[in-house]
This record gives structure tokens, C-alpha cells and sequence, in this order.
């Protein structure tokens, strides 16, 4: 049965200025090896007993949200009970009229502003019908609101609720900077057309206004009915100015005067003082005051000082935010001495702070980068957040002043930026946190635990290593293999790329200090990685002071492969050694991701990789190689091959299957591959933490595709793909989801796994990832994830998660009882 929706409005309404204040009122100017096997072995569809499910099963990015932000507080970018799952929408009628045999399917309602085309999935053969794809603006809302059920759920420990309820938050804010941006922009300029998922953009728009303002709401109850008391149930009080004693208030009134006061900059507005800009993701007070002697009311904007505590402490574990601080009485009458403060109202603006840089037109990227992290500061509003309790008039002037539109006004009950639950989610009560986990050298690094760094060069001799972090050490694997080289006189040349890395990088450090030691060191820095641009423009600078060739990849092309070679001078040969991972070479979002990386000294990847980076570095054309495969020219078409293959090895009897485990799942040529061999009956597992576009489950088009999402106190953050291959198992591993950017606009690089061990041990973790009896969530046809976290009796589903933390202990002799 088709469950029944609203249809979106063609186009939201245009919100007209509201009317200028009338006179006399405001007065203003215009080790995977460890991971058991599933449990179930679940009976998959008919079409599964081609014998595939005896063989072993592999498959599986940080979305750049950030693999997005500004070098994040390394939190996990990573909840939805069932009155609150988004609503289904009306298909489109193409939908309907194509696929008839596709009953109570109904089209999905949004679009990508990166890539609308009115054509897509051009494949011959058997014409696949409209309406296939989920929208990825929708299914991006969807993964928020799994975050967002994590901080909902009672049975996650209290401060990891509040950092889920942060992550929500900071997600939630890049996603109106860059996605809501981009769509505007589009929609402006006239080049945004219909989706693949069947939508105009401004009805995209509308959706996305509408449920961004239900899950705003969840988010804010959530903290204010749920986790709020629950903290002050646990002596961490988050209070507001009228809450707190007098002594408290007399402390905080020093620590305004002395620590806050001398950096606030009160902005009247009037006919002499124009209306202020408002820096984006801001906290902004807003105050009316009034001249005792001539009745005038005025509008002076506050802006809270970014670089201040979020919550201060006005005792032990009593926190206050604040803008309550600079807002109680007293502080303000300190600001406009002799005027009447009538009121005040907090407000947050988000903008547009995507760049665009023209580098066919830029002489020099770096200073064309530097320019346009200017102005990316100033650019237009897409969300103004306001306290519920604001006055209609001040609201009034927000929106004329700022232009910005009704429909993009956020009311919500304070505080706001909710963001700052970061710092009190770091607070030292350990008990109401996930038990601490302390990753220790992979076993195929050292055989036994020491203080001393394992010999990596001496280890990759005898035997490739696949690393699995954060369970396996990073420090202790890819950091030591870059500290090693760098001290090795043997070695005599580094070659790395840089998409992000931390302030206090000991991987850049080890760069340095190779190419102090007169190593040739090349460092493949991606200048444009959002949100770390001014950060990786200062690591390069530094790098090339020390002596390293910095470059900064293709025009056009983002490079966000994961690679390091090592050349070293053995006897009387020169050996290539080589790391090809899914993640950042980021020592401390390394301990919170869950990564995969490859450490071998193989030939043919060194040598892949050597003509790799002669393509990045210089003007190779090489476009094929031997065990990798490259975006743009050839991981599209290489997978999408692979995927045409097990629908051969299918017909023929043979064992067939594929899985796959990424951040996002967008692109409709891989999808399109996936519904095709679907249709011919091939198993297809997908395993996709954040955006999806498969629409599973459906007759006659996706009945035998399963998508699942795990989210947890790690970000999924690999890349994995695997094929049954007629019972000669396949698997590669690397930087590339499935999207637009990543296959078409990015250097990007898989690598072939080939070690029969660690292709059996991926696909023990795919298939632990896709068991029902482990706890994820579920995609269904229409779009709708839903959870599954207890088994039938009520109890708990295995956690994947926990689970290889525990086959690490167990390894150390220190495993939960």
C-alpha cells in the first residue's frame, strides 16, 4: 500500500519585506581478523543460492561534513523514533506510469544542487524507471536525525548524548552553509533544473525548510526535556542568569567586568550607524533601549565574543551561558550607561561560506584561495535562528535587514548554538561516557606489546599489514612508518598527500624533518579540503620553508586520496614501500574514525604508486595501472565493470555478490549497475553511514539490495568493496564514495586487497555490519530508515563496534567479563 503524503507546493511562497517601523517606535536606518562471524548467517532472498553466501563477503568514507568543517573538534560526525520518521511524499507521475510493476513506491523528494540533470542512467537495454533515486538532500536530513536518535536514546551514556546533541548541531550548520547555500546560489543564477529524484529545486527548498525546522525542534526538546535534567540529575547543572545564587552572580559579574566587558562592542543602529553586518554562526544579542529624557526607543546589536567559553562556570559543575552573562541587567546597564534597556533577544545567522575559486582563471592558486577565504566571510544569510520569545518588531527588523526570508527563520527556545554542549560532553566524568578504549600495535607490527616503536620496514618484508583504526593504533602504524623513514639514512625519498591533518601534525613534523636530512620529500597538500583551507595553506607554507616540493594537485580536481610511498636504499635495489588508506593522515580524528589502510611493500603498488604521484606532480597521462583504480578516469567504469561481472558469474552458476560500504551512496551509474544486477538476481549489500539514493527492496527493480546504516561512539568512516567473482573474491579498499565529486571532480585511488587473510577478514566485518543481528538501521523503499537496536525478547542487538573493541582487549588480556 502506497502510504499516503502531502504533495510540496510547487514553488514556497516569496516572503514579501515586512512594513518599516512606524514612526516613534525603533528607530532605524534602511585487527578485522578478530571479528567473529555473524551469529545468524541469515537466509538472504531466492536469489542468494547461487552459493555466494559461502564465500567470504567484504565491502565499505568522513563525508567530508566534515570530511567538511574547519578542523573539527574531532568529534564523530555521526537517531529516529517512529512518530518522528520523515514523511513519505506523492511520486511523480513519470514514476507511477513507469513503473506500474513497482506498487506502493512512492518518488522521493529532493535533489542534489551539485549535479541537476533532466537525463541520467543511459545504459542499453531495459529502460529503469523515473523516480528511482532517492533525493540526497532528504536522505542527508535522515542521517542527522539518526544522530539525533542516538541523543534521544536513554540508553547512551549521558555525555555522549550531549555530544551527539552537539554533532547534530555542527552538522546541521555546514549543511545550511554549503548545501542550502549552493542551492540558492543555483536556483539565482538560473542553472538548477529538475533532480533525479523528480523535484524542482525550490520545491527541494521547501522540503528542506520544513523538516530542518522539525528535527531543529527534536533537537531543542531532546536537550531541554531529556538531557538537560538528566545532567542535573548528575550534579552538572546547565542553568540560566535567574537560576543562580547571589554569590554566583557576584562572581560572574567580576569575571564580566575584568574578562568580557573590555572585548564587546555595543553597534547602535540609527540613521548615522547602518545596520551591522552579522558574522555567519555568530551569537548575536539583540537589545532595545530607550533615552529616559526623549522616549526614544533604539537597536543596538551585541556580538558574543567567539573566542569565549561557550558556558562559563559559575561553581563547581554549575555552568551558565554566556550571553546570560552579558545580558543580565546590571551587565548591560555597563554597556549603555544613562538608557533604559527595554529588551533583549538572542539571534544566530548562518551563511553561505562554500567557496568558489576559478582556477582555469588563477594564476596562483594559493593567493586565489587566500582571496576568496576573504570573502567567504560576507557571504548571503540562509538561516536565521531567533529565541521563540523574540518581539515581532525586532524580528521584523532581522529579516528586513538581513533579506532573508520567513520561511528561513528558525524560532527556538534558548539557548541557541547547542554546539557548545562540545565542551561540557568533555567533562572528566568518565562514567557517564563509552568506556575508554585505548588502541594498541597491530599484531602483524610487533608480536608482542613494548614501549619501543615496532621495525615497520623490517615487518612489511615478511608480510602486508591491514590496519583497522581506530582498533589498531595509528600512532604506533601509519605515524611510526612516516617517523621511521624520515630517520632512516636509508631512505631516500617521501612522497605524501595532505587533505587534513591537525595543528600540532606529527606527520608534517616527520616531512620537515626528512627534508631537513636532505631527503627528497614531496607533499601533495589539498588547499581546497572546505573548511581546512586556511589551515592547509600555513602546513604548506611551512613545509615548503623546510625544504619539501609542495604542490597542490590538478586544476579542477580535488585530491583526496590517501597515499604515502617510501623509497629506500636496500643493498644494491631500490624498494618501494606504501600506505593506501580510506582516511586522513589526522593522529587524533584517527582515534575517533573508523579508518582502514593498507601497509605493503609490494611491488606493483609501489610502482602504481610512483606513477601516481608523477601524475600529481608533473604532466604523466597515465590513466590505468595495476592494482589501483583512479578517479576520474577509472574507478567509475572499474566498479561498475566488476558490477556488470557478478551478474555474468550469477547466470552462469557461479558464486556472485557485492557489497559495498561507503559514507554516500549518490551516484546513478553505480546505482544504476546495482539495480541491473539486481534484476538479474545477484545479492547486493549495501553498508552507508550518512546519504543514500537506493531505493531498496523494490519488485521487480531492487528485491535483492539491503542497505544498512551503523552510527556509534566511532565514525564509520572506510571504504570497502567486494565481489563474490565466480568464488575468486575480490575486495579493494580506499578514498572514494559514491558521488558525483568523488568520481568525477577528485583524484581518487582504491587499491586491490590480495591477501587471502585480509579479504577474509573484511568480509567478516561486512557481513557482521549487514547481520540482523547486529544493531543498525534499515532503509526502506520509500526512504525511511528505521532502527533496530533489540531483538524480539528485548534485548540489546550486537554492537559492531563494541565489539571489535572487545576482540582487541580479549588480544591484551583486558576484555569486558
Amino acid at each position: 500500500m502506497q502510504p499516503p503524503a502531502p504533495e510540496p507546493s510547487k514553488a514556497p511562497p516569496e516572503t514579501a519585506p515586512p512594513e518599516p517601523a512606524p514612526q516613534g517606535r525603533l528607530r532605524l536606518a534602511p585487527a578485522l581478523s578478530d571479528l567473529p562471524a555473524p551469529v545468524d548467517a541469515p537466509a538472504r532472498r531466492s536469489a542468494r543460492k547461487n552459493g555466494a553466501m559461502s564465500q567470504p563477503n567484504a565491502a565499505q568514507d568522513r563525508q567530508e561534513s566534515r570530511e567538511s568543517r574547519t578542523e573539527p573538534q574531532p568529534q564523530p560526525s555521526v537517531g529516529s523514533l517512529a512518530e518522528h520518521r520523515p514523511h513519505p511524499v506523492a511520486g511523480t507521475g513519470d514514476f507511477e506510469r513507469s513503473a506500474a510493476k513497482l506498487a506502493g513506491i512512492v518518488a522521493d523528494i529532493d535533489a542534489d544542487p551539485d549535479d541537476y540533470e533532466e537525463d541520467f542512467g543511459a545504459h542499453d537495454g531495459e529502460e529503469l524507471p523515473q523516480g528511482r533515486f532517492l533525493d540526497r538532500e532528504r536522505s542527508w536530513l535522515a542521517f542527522n536525525e539518526r544522530v539525533l536518535e542516538l541523543a534521544e536514546d536513554p540508553n547512551t551514556p549521558l555525555l555522549e548524548r550531549a555530544n551527539f546533541l552537539a554533532i547534530f548541531a555542527s552538522n546541521l550548520d555546514e549543511f545550511f552553509m554549503v548545501r542550502v547555500a549552493g542551492l540558492k546560489r543555483r536556483i539565482a543564477t538560473g542553472v538548477a533544473t529538475r533532480s533525479a529524484s523528480g523535484l524542482q529545486p525550490r520545491e527541494v527548498l521547501e522540503l528542506i525548510w520544513n523538516r530542518s525546522r522539525e528535527l531543529m525542534a527534536r533537537h531543542a526538546a531532546c536537550y531541554q526535556d531529556e538531557v538537560a535534567p538528566a545532567l542535573a540529575d548528575e550534579g552538572i547543572h546547565i542553568v540560566r542568569w535567574h537560576e543562580l545564587t547571589e554569590k554566583e552572580q557576584a562572581r560572574l559579574y567580576t569575571l564580566y567586568m575584568n574578562q568580557i566587558f573590555p572585548v564587546l562592542t555595543p553597534l547602535a543602529v540609527d540613521p548615522a550607524h547602518p545596520f551591522p553586518y552579522i558574522s555567519g554562526l555568530s551569537l548575536n544579542l539583540a537589545v532595545v533601549v530607550s533615552n529616559p529624557v526623549s522616549g526614544h526607543r533604539h537597536f543596538a546589536r551585541v556580538k558574543v565574543p567567539p573566542l569565549l567559553a561557550r558556558f562559563l562556570e559559575a561553581a563547581p559543575q554549575r555552568y551558565v551561558p554566556i550571553e546570560d552573562v552579558i545580558s543580565a541587567p546590571r551587565h548591560l546597564g555597563e554597556l549603555f550607561p544613562g538608557m533604559s534597556i527595554e529588551e533583549h533577544h538572542m539571534f544566530r545567522v548562518t551563511r553561505n561560506e562554500d567557496l568558489e575559486v576559478e582556477e582555469d582563471d588563477a594564476e596562483n592558486l594559493l593567493k586565489a584561495l587566500e582571496k576568496e577565504l576573504m570573502r567567504r566571510r560576507f557571504g548571503p544569510p540562509v538561516r536565521l535562528e531567533v529565541e521563540e520569545t523574540i518581539d515581532s518588531e525586532v524580528l521584523s527588523l532581522l529579516v528586513r535587514e538581513l533579506k532573508i526570508k520567513e520561511a528561513e527563520v528558525y524560532p527556538l527556545p534558548g539557548p541557541l548554538d547547542l554546539t557548545g554542549l562540545f565542551a561540557i560532553a568533555g567533562l572528566d566524568r568518565p562514567e557517564l561516557k563509552y568506556p575508554k578504549f585505548v588502541a594498541g600495535t597491530h599484531r602483524d607490527l610487533a608480536e608482542v606489546e613494548s614501549a619501543s616503536a615496532p621495525d615497520i620496514f623490517a615487518a612489511l618484508r615478511n608480510h602486508d599489514v591491514l590496519l583497522h583504526h581506530p582498533y589498531d593504533s595509528f600512532s604506533t602504524s601509519v605515524q611510526a612508518f612516516l617517523e621511521q623513514a624520515a630517520q632512516d639514512p636509508d631512505v631516500l625519498a617521501i612522497k605524501q598527500t595532505l587533505y587534513r591533518t591537525s595543528g600540532d601534525s606529527p606527520i608534517v613534523d616527520a616531512l620537515i624533518e626528512a627534508a631537513e636530512a636532505g631527503k627528497q620529500v614531496l607533499v601533495l597538500v589539498e588547499i581546497k579540503a572546505r573548511f581546512d583551507e586556511q589551515a592547509n595553506i600555513k602546513w604548506a607554507r611551512k613545509l615548503e620553508e623546510s625544504g619539501c616540493h609542495v604542490v597542490y594537485g590538478l586544476v579542477g580536481l580535488k585530491t583526496h586520496c590517501k597515499l604515502s610511498l617510501v623509497v629506500r636504499q636496500e643493498g644494491e635495489q631500490l624498494v618501494r614501500y606504501s600506505h593506501v588508506g580510506t582516511g586522513n593522515y589526522h593522529p587524533k580524528t584517527a582515534r575517533l574514525y573508523e579508518d582502514l589502510g593498507l601497509l605493503t611493500a609490494n611491488q606493483e603498488v609501489g610502482a602504481d604508486l610512483s606513477d601516481l604521484f608523477n601524475r600529481l606532480s608533473g604532466y604523466s597521462r597515465r590513466e590505468t595501472y595495476r592494482r589501483l583504480l583512479v578517479a576520474p578516469k577509472s574507478l567509475r567504469t572499474g566498479l561498475v565493470t566488476r558490477i556488470e561481472k557478478e551478474v555474468q558469474h550469477h547466470r552462469a552458476g557461479r558464486p556472485a555478490h557485492v557489497r559495498i560500504k561507503v559514507n554516500s551512496m549518490v551516484d546513478e551509474a553505480v546505482i544504476d549497475a546495482l539495480y541491473r544486477a539486481s534484476q538479474a538476481g545477484v545479492p547486493i549489500d549495501v553498508w552507508v553511514r550518512g546519504i543514500c539514493a537506493v531505493r531498496p527492496g523494490v519488485a521487480g527493480l531492487s528485491e535483492n539490495i539491503r542497505v544498512r546504516s551503523v552510527l556509534g561512539r566511532f565514525l564509520e568512516h572506510s571504504r570497502v568493496f567486494a565481489f563474490g567473482n565466480g568464488g575468486e573474491p575480490e575486495v579493494w579498499i580506499g578514498s572514494a564514495d559514491m558521488m558525483h565529486r568523488n568520481l568525477d571532480r577528485r583524484i581518487e585511488a582504491l587499491v586491490r586487497v590480495e591477501d587471502p587473510a585480509h579479504r577474509a577478514a573484511l568480509s567478516r566485518l561486512l557481513e557482521t555490519g549487514m547481520s540482523d543481528t547486529t544493531a543498525s538501521w534499515h532503509l526502506g523503499p520509500d526512504g525511511n530508515w528505521t532502527r533496530h537496536a533489540l531483538d524480539a525478547d528485548g534485548r540489546p542487538l550486537r554492537n559492531v563496534q563494541e565489539m571489535l573493541i572487545d576482540a582487541r582487549r580479549r588480544r591484551r588480556g583486558t576484555a569486558t567479563p
